[in-house]
């Protein structure tokens, strides 16, 4: 191999180096991991998330995982004192953990969300929401994927 450096190779690595920097390091991926645990950790900022308020219906066995259905709720009554002001929803098999997260305010009136998400294989999806009160509480359902929707 030829390890000569010119300058479109000087230029290709610097380029590679900004790249990486602009993103925070190297993705999870290529550290050899899924980061939906840091991902909560930092959405959390190290609280724990109780169980309860939270429901994630999604199908037990999804035929492909290209497309999943997921409807999201939370148990709040939604006024200005007591209400959900964020959900983030991970996932723990995809190459990224992070699915979507939904931000709500009083006006909406309902702590619910609708949309169709990629799932790669059989995985937990966990929803963790932010209460008005500084409270996190959490869901996690377990789909299995029978045709991976994430190059699987």
């Amino acid at each position: 191999m030829d390890w000569t450096i010119d300058r479109r190779r000087a230029l290709a690595i610097g380029a590679a180096s900004a790249a990486t920097a602009a993103l925070g390091g190297l993705p999870a991926l290529a550290q050899g991991g899924n980061d939906h645990k840091e991902l909560i950790a930092k959405f959390t900022g190290g609280k724990t998330a109780a169980p309860g308020l939270v429901k994630l219906d999604l199908p037990e066995i999804a035929e492909n995982g290209n497309t999943v259905p997921m409807v999201l709720t939370v148990d709040s009554p939604m006024t200005a004192a007591s209400h959900v002001s964020d959900v983030l929803v991970v996932a723990d098999g995809n190459p990224r953990g992070g699915i979507a997260t939904f931000h709500f305010t009083p006006a909406g009136g309902v702590a619910e969300a609708s949309t169709r998400i990629r799932l790669g294989a059989t995985q937990n999806v966990i929803a963790v929401a932010k209460l008005s009160d500084g409270s996190f509480h959490m869901a996690s359902r377990q789909v299995k994927v029978t045709i991976g929707g994430c190059g699987g």
